[in-house]
């Protein structure tokens, strides 16, 4: 299952959720987190304005806050390993994942 981002992907292959990002003009980098370790998951879904996210919360880890100005859109920071911008057209898509990876997370 793969969704994708604004700079990057989101996928889930039912244990592992990896999170790739690609900027532009830069080196993708890729995040691995193992769904049994997800503590909780965030989506704010995008509007045909404004980009929403993907978030996955781990252990020890407090979610990245989202960040205010106009470009941001309400978003965590590109640095944040743990979250992808999501366009208007990945709304369902990004919606699947999270209740696979809360599915996932539920029957550890």
């Amino acid at each position: 299952m793969d969704v994708k981002g604004v700079v990057g992907t989101v996928s889930f292959d039912g244990e592992w959720v990896t999170i790739t990002k690609k900027p532009v003009g830069m080196q993708g980098r890729e995040y691995r987190i193992r769904a049994a370790d997800v503590t909780g998951t965030r989506l704010k879904p995008a509007t045909r304005l404004m980009h929403g996210y993907v978030q996955f919360v781990l252990p020890g880890s407090v979610a990245a806050g989202e960040q205010s100005g106009f470009l941001q859109g309400g978003r965590p920071h590109y640095d944040d390993p743990h979250s992808l911008s999501i366009p208007h057209r990945s709304n369902d898509e990004a919606a699947k994942l999270v209740a696979a990876v809360e599915q996932a997370r539920s029957t550890r």
